[in-house]
């Protein structure tokens, strides 16, 4: 899944992509470096980040969707976004998936609107709301309350009729986690599979990786390459990527070292 931030204040690429045809033009690099989804999103959901105004966020997202839709008829188009008005308006220009980075704790309608549309529909782990979910995020067991939470999610999309084969899970890397919690997240993310849905890592650039390297999120590339290569190999469906092309290619070689047969 490569990423589309069409924000101005993102944490890693806010601003670069903040107009419909810079954000279009990225969108097409990353399907010609293999993305096999593109994410679009118009509202920074970083640590301390501010809500984004309904129109604000449609006006940054729907035109993009709209555009690459025309250009990737097939491409499956994922909008991301807490907000069923603005999913309602994404899905109408031609996105296929909705992802929520709240888990339909902000707007459980948003469920309502991917049914409708027949989406899909990602459920991302995370408590509280970005500007205040790494004020010391605790948790007791970490799986037992995370599996608890997204699959009381789950329950909720479907019984708003979200077919269940439509549905995605995310852990929520960097949302409302501690250090330690985000590294458990990648090796250990099977503990997720009992809820009998595709899994999905967003590891890309994050500040645990600028924690473990000493670096800001331009100089973490290497990082994400490693997250996204154990999580793969310990079964992640889906990973959400800035940099498509050399998260793929590390994982195309990765696999088919893992993959031979003795």
């Amino acid at each position: 899944m490569g990423i589309v931030n069409a924000t101005p204040d993102s944490f890693y690429d806010g601003g670069r992509h903040d107009n419909t045809d810079a954000a279009v033009a990225h969108g097409a690099r990353l399907v010609e470096e293999g993305a096999d989804i593109l994410d679009i999103g118009g509202e920074s959901t970083r640590p301390g980040a501010v809500e984004v105004a309904v129109a604000e966020e449609i006006a940054r997202t729907v035109p993009v969707i709209g555009a690459l839709r025309a250009r990737f008829p097939a491409l499956p188009l994922s909008i991301d976004t807490r907000k069923s008005a603005v999913a309602r308006a994404a899905l109408d220009a031609g996105a296929n998936v909705v992802n929520d980075v709240s888990g339909l704790q902000f707007d459980p309608e948003l469920a309502d609107a991917a049914a409708a549309a027949g989406a899909g529909l990602i459920l991302n782990h995370m408590r509280g709301e970005p500007g205040t979910m790494q004020n010391s995020p605790h948790f007791d067991d970490l799986w037992s309350e995370i599996r608890t939470e997204l699959g009381a999610a789950a329950r909720t999309a479907q019984e708003r009729g979200v077919a269940p084969s439509g549905i995605c899970v995310d852990p929520g890397i960097g949302f409302g986690k501690r250090f330690r919690d985000n590294l458990l997240l990648i090796r250990d993310h099977y503990e997720l599979r009992s809820l009998g849905f595709p899994i999905l890592l967003g590891p890309s650039r994050k500040r645990f990786l600028g924690r473990i390297l000493d670096t800001e999120a331009k100089d973490r590339l290497e990082g994400t390459i490693a997250a996204s290569v154990v999580g793969v190999l310990h079964g992640a469906d889906i990973v959400r990527v800035h940099d498509v092309k050399a998260v793929r290619r590390a994982i195309r070689v990765a696999e088919a070292i893992d993959q031979v047969k003795k």
